[in-house]
């Protein structure tokens, strides 16, 4: 049921609450004093820890414990108890992250319903992160591709380490998403994963933010640094950390603790950094915008995220992972993926990557009606963003014939487009198309294409086949 540490100076109460949880069928271990009390926690964390206030022969109080222990193992519930109790005592407690406070004597009923209550909401909040993570590892790393599977065995490799990682890749390749698959793959997995968005923070909050204030007024407050103990800090685009920031992480980095923006204390901290970035940082440490000490630190183990480009097999499983995923979150409608409408999406231009794939897909089921297969005629035309240089994009009937019949059809449709728009004119449609006039009639007449006299000019059509008479 879970491994209970007893802490309290009063060898008696020490021995009932422990007979009282071992009847309940409770594991229990007992500490004396603060220094008994460390050792114990640091030999093995405990799920549920029922500390008192006042402790005889201890370089710690209860409170210290309590701090201390928050500080480095923060998921570990804490019940204070004390024959002390008064309202500022209780309310001290709680706000260093007590469960609760229970004032001697206390009731065996009121503390057995305290521990479950306690050990209850511990279980529920790693079984919530165990589903996270569970989520995020069968939910987002999606693909076949070559290059997928070079990248996912990078970082399988990486999580079993404790090595600092850079993520190299444009934006929208999925940076995040290498990142906390390897925090969910990793010792860490059931720590946190907090995600600092470097260009997002203005730069006179950053060490603030990361670092944390205190201050008698509010007391203390934890920065995201703190917030990642024990698990992952993840900095976003890096390379917009401002540069006297840069020079503080890199201390942190090197020394593993900080102070508090208003503190004196040295805080410890046990996180492990990944990083990432769009830019060449080598420019920009030659430019004088990011630290060259600060770029060894974290580039211990580089990676590269493949744009979407360099795996567009992969794009039909992603397109229909999202409309699975649109469906379960959303409630948007369950379609499948047209045999031309996932000819399409592979032969568009991606500048926006993976998000920018399951951005259009969330917009074609919002847009669309009914369940019917995603056709190609439901998705734009071209990507948002800027368009590949010499790129073109296929429609979706054309990118799913055979070269022969492709060609074929690509060339009556532009050769249809260049006749009228020139007004049926075949010299000045030859000339255009760097064509002999006699070779564009024998072009045309292969392809079925037709000229036609109507108001306003001449037109260009196909020719039509002509009905079978009654006698045929």
């Amino acid at each position: 049921m879970g491994d209970i540490l007893i802490v309290d100076d009063e060898r008696d109460i020490r021995e009932l609450i422990s007979d009282i949880l071992q009847d309940e069928g409770y594991t229990t271990r007992l500490a004396a004093n603060s220094d008994a009390c460390m050792a114990e926690i640091n030999a093995a964390a405990p799920a549920l820890m029922i500390l008192d206030i006042w402790l005889k022969d201890s370089t710690m109080d209860g409170i210290d414990i309590l701090s201390k222990v928050k500080r480095d193992n923060p998921d570990i519930p804490i019940v204070i108890i004390s024959g002390h109790g008064n309202i500022e005592i209780a309310v001290a407690a709680i706000k260093q992250g007590a469960y609760d406070f229970i004032e001697k004597p206390f009731n065996i009923d009121q503390l057995l319903v305290v521990i479950r209550r306690a050990m209850e909401a511990s279980r529920l909040r790693r079984e919530n992160q165990e589903l996270r993570r569970k989520d995020v590892v069968q939910a987002e790393m999606i693909g076949e591709s070559p290059a997928f599977k070079t990248l996912k065995s990078q970082l399988d490799k990486v999580t079993r380490s404790n090595g600092r990682v850079m993520l190299k890749g444009p934006s929208g390749c999925g940076k995040e998403v290498a990142a906390r698959y390897i925090h969910a793959n990793s010792g860490r997995a059931s720590g946190p994963f907090v995600v600092v968005n470097s260009a997002s923070i203005e730069p006179e909050r950053m060490e603030e933010v990361l670092f944390g204030r205190e201050s008698a007024a509010r007391g203390v407050e934890k920065g995201l640094l703190e917030q990642a103990h024990g698990g992952i800090l993840y900095f976003d685009e890096v390379a917009d950390m401002p540069l006297g920031t840069q020079s503080k992480i890199l201390r942190v980095l090197v020394d593993q603790q900080f102070q508090r923006a208003g503190g004196t204390d040295k805080v410890r901290v046990d996180i492990r950094v990944i990083s990432s970035t769009t830019r060449d940082l080598t420019a920009e440490i030659q430019a004088g915008t990011f630290r060259e000490e600060l770029y060894h630190r974290l580039n211990v183990v580089p990676i590269d995220v493949p744009s979407l480009d360099e795996r567009r097999e992969d794009i039909p499983e992603l397109a229909r992972h999202f409309i699975a995923a649109f469906n379960r979150v959303q409630g948007l409608p369950l379609r499948a993926l047209g045999a031309e409408a996932e000819a399409l999406l592979q032969t568009m231009s991606w500048p926006g990557n993976v998000r920018q794939l399951k951005n259009v897909i969330e917009r074609v089921l919002i847009l669309g009606e009914g369940t019917d297969p995603i056709l190609a005629s439901e998705l734009p035309m071209q990507a948002e963003g800027p368009a590949e240089e010499g790129r073109i994009v296929l429609a979706g009937a054309l990118a799913t014939l055979p070269l022969r019949e492709a060609r074929e059809l690509f060339e009556r449709e532009y050769l249809l487009t260049q006749i009228n728009r020139f007004g049926g004119n075949i010299s000045r449609t030859a000339n255009f198309v760097g064509m002999e006039r006699s070779a564009l009639h024998r072009k045309l007449k292969s392809l079925g294409v037709v000229t036609t006299t109507r108001a306003g000019g001449r037109i260009a059509h196909l020719e039509e086949e002509e009905e079978p008479s009654a006698a045929d």
